[in-house]
């Protein structure tokens, strides 16, 4: 019984929070044309593919004698190659991303979690196993309700960095992130999951307040979490040092993304929430 109950209120705690998000992110999804993610190539399969020209070295057996016998030419039948890819999120939470310039159009937190759980049910639904960083990838519906539960956690860091932990070797990683704290970190990680045979894609969400730095005058920034502080009695002067300081991580994490074989964008929160989850969604298709 007294699993039940605790059964119940997990249930009860997620029914009163997270029907939003998951309604928001499945209507995302359903914004994407969906296709076989990542599965469209020859090898072994129950599902036929394509004809394709017989080649020196194919075996007789091989050949489609009726598809063959129309044409002067010898066709191989092939199959598609069906096999479920592991792909992993790594969401960050750290109190950065709960800042947001206008809270109509919510915060960079916000976005993330949208993305990342709107790109998990493209994939469950294509059949491809999911998880959070440090939880095992699972497929099937069931597993959105896991995934659901997990956003749930908050990191009380100013920013937060990529973990790496449980993700399946040769599989995939998506990290959305602001990417502001230390890029070290991030290097660390992506090396780490590199070296595993893990590839996947960087989706640097910020908003559009630091992308433009709209300040003028006395101000004061400070960080979510009050560690930070810095008064200026002339913020304008600022501008043009900080858009080459954000011009300069942003060329930083398109070299990392590069030279570890990932893909790297940048999406901010005033832009529509589609064209970056088509774009993570293509990337993650495309052979790295």
């Amino acid at each position: 019984m007294s699993q039940t109950a605790s059964l119940r209120a997990q249930a009860e705690t997620l029914g009163q929070s997270l029907p939003a998000l998951l309604a928001e992110a499945e209507h995302l999804a359903a914004t994407v044309l969906l296709g076989e993610h990542g599965r469209r190539r020859a090898g072994q399969g129950d599902e036929f593919w394509q004809y394709r020209p017989a080649h020196a070295g194919d075996p007789a057996r091989a050949i489609d004698w009726r598809r063959s016998a129309r044409s002067d030419a010898h066709f191989v039948r092939e199959r598609e190659w069906q096999v479920a890819q592991s792909v992993s999120l790594w969401i960050d939470s750290a109190t950065a991303m709960r800042f947001s310039g206008d809270p109509a159009r919510g915060s960079k937190a916000d976005r993330a979690r949208v993305l990342g759980l709107a790109l998990a049910v493209l994939l469950l639904r294509g059949g491809e196993r999911v998880g959070l960083s440090g939880m095992v990838p699972k497929p099937g519906r069931a597993q959105i309700f896991a995934l659901l539960n997990g956003l749930q956690t908050e990191d009380s860091q100013d920013y937060g960095a990529p973990d790496v932990t449980g993700m399946a070797a040769h599989g995939r990683a998506v990290f959305l992130s602001d990417f502001l704290g230390n890029l070290d970190l991030t290097e660390q990680a992506m090396i780490t999951a590199a070296d595993r045979g893990i590839r996947g894609v960087l989706l640097q969400v910020l908003d559009p307040a630091e992308e433009d730095f709209p300040f003028q005058g006395r101000t004061i920034f400070e960080s979510m979490q009050g560690a930070l502080r810095h008064e200026t009695q002339s913020a304008g002067d600022l501008r043009a040092r900080y858009l080459a300081r954000l011009a300069e991580r942003k060329d930083a994490l398109t070299r990392l993304a590069a030279a570890t074989g990932w893909h790297y964008q940048c999406h901010h929160t005033g832009a529509p929430a589609q064209a970056a989850l088509l774009w993570a969604y293509r990337a993650l298709e495309a052979r790295v």
